[in-house]
């Protein structure tokens, strides 16, 4: 049995894609390569590895283990390429980042122009998602996590802010019509915007002031999806549905317009920074050593 890795790489481009046009984009090659690629990959297998329908593609079983066990060695081949080409010419390559959607636009907005303007030779693709997956299998080089969800037997490097606080706000006509809570307890007489995490938790509300944690479990009128719907919870605090509770920096812009006010601020929360984590691993990609040399100098 010969098997064409190219062919491989295509397949696992075509999986994760969930279809042949929308691989072509990222892979470089036509639909129809993509599909006889893939074709002939199940010829030299013997096996099936997608069901094609006129609207979706998606793994057999047997994909499914293949897609699960080639992220990591596609990764290591890349890494290993990566190595050799970077001995002779400056960083290049494509880094693939999976963050949560609040470092996407808090963290990372910061960092990656002048990444990119030092490196011109590395290419960045940054997938947005709030689910804790697994960034090999995802065919990531790094993923951003904050310190409680991190993997054990991750390397993690500090980015961005060390400290962060979250913040709880509504808007000025909310509060003529409501009043102002005096204390966290007060917050279960209040209309409150919660968020949802997408195992289907709600987002916890929790203060602290002098020592003296706060738990409460408000109800109110709208529950959204943090990350995805997290900018409709707080366009809804705006137009005075009711208090909403997330990262300061956030909602920073409004705090600052005036559109919201700050509620309990002296009961805000703090809590640490997120990380940059990667796999240790021999062969490391230029683009990614790049990438953690240059928030390493940039956290000093």
């Amino acid at each position: 049995m010969t098997v064409d890795l190219d062919d491989v790489r295509v397949f696992a481009a075509v999986a994760r894609a969930g279809g042949f046009r929308e691989a072509s984009r990222t892979s470089r090659t036509s639909a129809s390569s993509a599909s006889e690629a893939v074709r002939r990959l199940e010829g030299e297998l013997g096996v099936r590895l997608l069901h094609r329908t006129t609207r979706s593609v998606a793994p057999t079983e047997a994909g499914a283990r293949l897609l699960e066990r080639l992220g990591p060695a596609l990764a290591e081949i890349a890494a290993a390429l990566d190595v050799v080409k970077s001995s002779s010419e400056k960083p290049a390559g494509t880094l693939r980042l999976n963050v949560p959607v609040v470092a996407a636009r808090l963290v990372l907005p910061r960092i990656l122009p002048p990444f990119l303007a030092a490196y011109p030779d590395i290419r960045v693709e940054v997938t947005a998602d709030d689910t804790l997956v697994d960034i090999l299998a995802a065919g990531c080089d790094a993923g951003i996590r904050y310190e409680e969800t991190l993997e054990k037997d991750m390397i993690a490097v500090p980015i961005g802010q060390r400290e962060q606080r979250l913040a709880l706000a509504a808007s000025g006509a909310y509060l003529e019509r409501h009043g102002r809570p005096t204390h966290p307890r007060k917050l279960l007489d209040h209309a409150c915007l919660r968020g949802r995490f997408p195992n289907g938790a709600l987002c916890p509300w929790e203060f602290e002031r002098d020592g003296e944690v706060v738990k409460v479990d408000p109800t109110g009128p709208l529950v959204g999806s943090l990350g995805s719907a997290t900018d409709l919870l707080v366009d809804a605090a705006i137009a005075g549905t009711g208090l909403v509770y997330w990262f300061e920096d956030w909602l920073h812009p409004h705090l600052e317009s005036g559109a919201l006010k700050p509620v309990l601020e002296r009961w805000w929360s703090r809590f640490s920074g997120p990380f940059l984590y990667y796999p240790s691993r021999r062969h490391m990609p230029a683009a990614l050593r790049a990438f953690v040399d240059f928030i390493r100098a940039d956290s000093k």
